[in-house]
């Protein structure tokens, strides 16, 4: 199998016009979407805006579950989409050496739409999580955190969890991307698919923690939407180890958390 992965030629600028066209046309998608959807949100006389129902207004429906989870998707591809660059441009290069030796090839897509499917999961979890929030009334209709006792509690959970193995093991298959396509590479279209939401699965166990961040400091904050991005982002494709900017995240979470639980008591 690593024989035939072998790479004898890199991608041509053209190509890596139209790849990183196509992935900056997703992101920018995403980005406008939850921009919109912020502004909207801040001026609602002026838009008609669907808001989470609250505890004692009315019940939840499918279709606020559905707005709910199209929100945590568009803004999954928007925060996640600039973060596979390298891994797509390899699996691209991959495939270009497969064709030229005239081997069967997958479109790129097809890699990054499972990619996606796998964040696609996690927005159906989240949704899941956010949706008693909101009947608990520990969520406002803004989507910020009503409860230091919730945002306190999951700051520490995201700082403890930039120490452990499991973040370590997902980080590392984030940060290599020859190395996942090497030992992960599976033939044809499906193949592409499963390859794709592999590492998908790999990315939701590296950044999981950090989304949940947004619950403490508002789902719909940009600034920390941004900063978040920016953070996974780095801790991807930096040289060094990303060991040190663990640790030092890692605390500054936990002692953020710990103060808010003391505001809470």
């Amino acid at each position: 199998m690593t024989n035939n992965l072998a790479i004898s030629s890199k991608l041509s600028s053209k190509d890596k016009k139209i790849i990183l066209t196509g992935l900056f046309l997703v992101a920018a998608a995403g980005w406008a979407y939850m921009f919109y959807m912020a502004w909207a949100m801040q001026n609602m006389h002026l838009v008609d805006m669907w808001m989470p129902p609250q505890s004692g207004t009315r019940s939840w429906t499918g279709y606020d579950f559905f707005m709910l989870f199209f929100m945590w998707l568009t803004m999954m591809v928007a925060m996640m989409t600039p973060t596979v660059v390298p891994m797509v441009t390899m699996f691209a290069t991959v495939n270009k050496n497969k064709k030229q030796k005239q081997q069967p090839y997958a479109p790129t897509w097809l890699f990054l739409f499972g990619y996606l499917l796998a964040w696609g999961v996690f927005s159906i979890v989240v949704s899941l999580i956010q949706w008693p929030l909101h009947e608990k009334g520990l969520l406002d209709p803004m989507m910020d955190s009503r409860s230091y006792l919730l945002s306190g509690s999951l700051l520490i959970v995201a700082g403890i969890y930039q120490f452990t193995p499991l973040k370590d093991v997902c980080l590392n298959q984030c940060r290599t991307p020859l190395g996942f396509i090497m030992t992960a590479w599976k033939e044809g279209n499906i193949g592409a698919l499963k390859m794709g939401f592999h590492h998908g699965i790999f990315c939701v166990g590296c950044c999981w923690a950090l989304m949940l961040i947004l619950f403490a400091v508002g789902v719909m904050n940009m600034l920390w939407v941004i900063l978040i991005t920016i953070f996974v982002l780095l801790e991807k494709v930096l040289p060094f180890s990303p060991t040190a900017s663990r640790m030092i995240t890692g605390m500054g979470l936990i002692i953020w958390g710990s103060y808010w639980l003391t505001l809470y008591s």
